[in-house]
């Protein structure tokens, strides 16, 4: 069940981009799996992806149109990841891409695209194909929340945001959507992910700031540690609201997209976090205290993705024990008679063992709540670090053991 399903809030036209959701067919549930947004000529564009080695077609053919820089079409099917399909797979990618640009009239090199759903399986690329002429003739300016729908595979809710921002008397659009509930983890999260402005930027600007959002957002959550062979984060500027061109992604003026885009990047990260597969807790990981940022990333991810740990958050049981010898194996230095740990507001080890003020009803009260904070001290340094997770339940099992049938 999600936790703390945030309340959709109204969602904003971007100026420069159409989009057009369906169900052909792919799903073998009849729910929308096809998307295709077009884009006003000239569109900048950045993007980061998965670093597993076994990688979706539709992920290497994206790397190989990136450089290029501008993008004018995106589409993207849930249902089916194009993965380890050997050549055809490719195949199938570039024949929908070229598919897509004939229908649109745009060169084929600046059609992005993306898939999502079960590995290992072939596409049965006549369905999207015959889906094309139908997605071009429904793309709309105000399409967004059936966008987000259409890449959902095991979520239960579609993640979108928006955020209006103004730079050099500009009015300025951004609008964020997201899927994503297992296989989550870095680098970077399982997800797909797309951002959309009207902001007129380059795109090594556009690229500066997608490598600074993710670090503080999309990897720094994890469902279950396994990163997937889909992940794509992209972002797409029309350059339609006819701001000075930014080259500079560092200057004053720049901030207030910066910011807006580092938000809804952390918004969509959380979200996804909080409609994890089986998921009953919200865990929010502070580390502090360490050396370095790299450190404080290492303890938090470690107790993030430990089973024991997990397990316990699922069953409600304040076993800090399993905190502290996940906090030990992270491979981080440190002094264990100095460590101190927190649930919630209650001090559970100080000095590297049980707080003696503590209670087990103390832990107990938090540990029976929706959303948890693990605080760690390490007393080793200055950094610090968040990381958003949750348990591991029945439900998880579940969910993955019947995703096939």
């Amino acid at each position: 069940m999600a936790i703390g399903m945030p309340k959709l809030q109204p969602l904003s036209p971007v100026p420069g981009f159409k989009t057009a959701a369906i169900a052909c067919g792919i799903k073998a549930n009849g729910q929308k799996d096809l998307l295709m947004v077009s884009m006003a000529p000239n569109t900048t564009v950045a993007g980061l992806f998965t670093q597993n080695l076994v990688v979706a077609a539709p992920v290497t053919l994206c790397k190989e149109r990136l450089p290029k820089g501008i993008a004018q079409a995106l589409i993207v099917n849930s249902g089916n990841a194009n993965v380890a399909n050997g050549p055809q797979g490719m195949e199938t990618a570039k024949t929908i891409t070229q598919t897509v640009a004939n229908t649109l009239e745009i060169p084929t090199d600046t059609v992005f695209t993306a898939s999502t759903g079960v590995i290992g399986e072939t596409l049965p690329i006549e369905k999207p194909l015959s889906a094309i002429p139908k997605l071009t003739a429904a793309l709309t300016h105000d399409g967004w929340l059936e966008a987000a729908t259409a890449i959902m595979t095991t979520d239960t809710y579609p993640k979108a945001i928006s955020k209006k921002v103004v730079i050099d008397g500009k009015n300025i659009t951004i609008t964020g959507i997201a899927k994503g509930a297992g296989m989550i983890h870095p680098n970077m999260a399982t997800l797909l992910a797309f951002i959309f402005t009207d902001a007129a930027i380059t795109s090594p600007a556009l690229q500066t700031i997608l490598n600074e959002a993710i670090e503080a957002s999309f990897n720094s959550i994890s469902v279950d540690g396994d990163t997937s062979t889909n992940d794509t984060l992209m972002a797409f500027a029309s350059g339609l609201a006819e701001n000075n061109l930014i080259e500079d992604p560092h200057s004053a003026t720049v901030v207030p997209l910066v910011d807006a885009i580092n938000d809804i990047c952390q918004e969509l990260a959380q979200w996804l976090i909080r409609d994890g597969e089986g998921v009953s807790k919200f865990v929010t990981i502070n580390v502090v205290g360490a050396k370095n940022q790299t450190e404080a990333k290492q303890v938090a991810m470690s107790v993030a993705r430990s089973p024991l740990v997990k397990t316990a958050l699922a069953g409600c049981d304040p076993n800090w024990g399993r905190i502290l010898c996940a906090i030990g194996y992270a491979g981080v230095e440190f002094n264990v008679e100095e460590i101190d740990i927190y649930l919630g507001d209650v001090q559970i080890v100080k000095g590297g063992v049980r707080d003696p003020n503590y209670k087990e009803e103390q832990g107990q009260e938090v540990m029976n709540q929706e959303e948890i904070t693990i605080a760690i001290d390490l007393k080793s340094g200055v950094a610090k670090r968040t990381i958003w997770s949750c348990d591991l339940t029945h439900d998880y099992i579940k969910i993955n053991a019947d995703y096939r049938s």
